[in-house]
């Protein structure tokens, strides 16, 4: 098995995950989460067991409760909305999407129009898309640029969802470029580390791989985007899988070499899981094959920050981050 590292939780989705916990330790049960906190089913389904309900509207929360707001972060409207109910709101949206959400508004401020390449309906980049709803034009995908209508080719700027493909984000850009000569960058790269980091790993993995399983939900874009990159750069088969009891025998048949990741949002349990189970089929030998060390950390959400200490708050400053 050739294991990919950096893989699994990264800061964004350890820090939300994290505030839930405290959360309840904090303020009891039942704490609300609008949406899921991070697009994991295991991580959510151990979250509700501990006490957490997740709703898809702030609407959905008793007046004056404890309601999260995922890592993907959300609109100003959703914002107004929970304050109006008198919600005590716990922010714990990723500061690398908070990041993109300042950018959308500064750029609007300068009256550009925001070339959003994303996902439609993904959180994120609803909750993007609000921060300037008449500056932000959503580009799902390379072939959209052909029919893109703007309203001045030389007040364009593009910004992007933070878990996407790097390679077909910058193919994007590149079509982008090629009809509108004078688009501006972003500042900084959209994309976060962590995303670019896993990719990076199963690219090194999958011309060598016969097969890959990739740990993650469905609805996680960057899970997804793992199992595409592996097919890409080489993988013979590439599938993905919440649990390693939806591995199929049919899958490992004549498979030698199995290249195995997880997406940003999974816990490593789910993993190691997978390895059990695939050294159980007589692949035992495992080599590591590591791209990158990441050692960035983030602080808990303001909200919760007040007495952090203790064991479980360095976990949540990152403490078991490294890979």
């Amino acid at each position: 098995m050739l294991l990919a590292a950096p893989r699994g939780y990264c800061a964004g989705v350890d820090r939300a995950v994290i505030a839930v916990e405290k959360a309840l330790e904090r303020y009891g049960a039942p704490v609300y989460v609008r949406k899921q906190i991070v697009h994991n089913i295991h991580v959510v389904t151990e979250l509700e067991q501990a006490g957490a309900i997740f709703v898809e509207e702030v609407d959905e929360v008793p007046e004056g409760a404890h309601v999260v707001f995922s890592a993907h972060g959300v609109s100003p409207a959703v914002v107004a909305a929970a304050s109006d109910r008198g919600l005590q709101a716990i922010d714990a949206t990723c500061p690398l999407v908070t990041k993109v959400h300042r950018e959308a508004v500064r750029f609007a401020k300068q009256d550009r129009e925001i070339l959003l390449i994303g996902h439609t309906g993904h959180e994120e980049v609803e909750g993007t898309s609000g921060e300037a709803p008449e500056h932000i034009t959503v580009v799902n995908s390379p072939e959209d640029v052909d029919t893109l209508v703007v309203k001045d080719p030389d007040k364009l700027v593009w910004l992007s969802q933070t878990t996407l493909s790097v390679d077909e984000t910058m193919e994007t850009v590149k079509r982008l470029r090629e009809r509108f000569p004078n688009l501006q960058d972003p500042p900084s790269d959209d994309i976060c580390y962590a995303t670019q980091n896993r990719q990076g790993a199963i690219k090194q993995i999958a011309p060598n791989a016969d097969l890959v399983i990739v740990v993650g939900s469905s609805n996680s874009s960057n899970s997804m985007r793992l199992k595409e990159v592996a097919l890409e750069y080489g993988a013979k088969q590439a599938y993905r899988v919440d649990y390693s009891s939806e591995v199929q025998q049919e899958w490992l048949d004549g498979v030698c070499t199995i290249g195995v990741t997880s997406g940003a949002s999974v816990p490593e349990i789910l993993v190691q899981d997978l390895l059990d189970d695939l050294a159980d089929a007589g692949y035992s030998d495992v080599q590591a094959t590591v791209t990158a060390e990441e050692d960035l950390v983030f602080s808990l959400p303001k909200e919760l920050r007040q007495d952090a200490s203790g064991k479980r708050d360095a976990r949540a400053l990152g403490g078991h981050l490294r890979q």
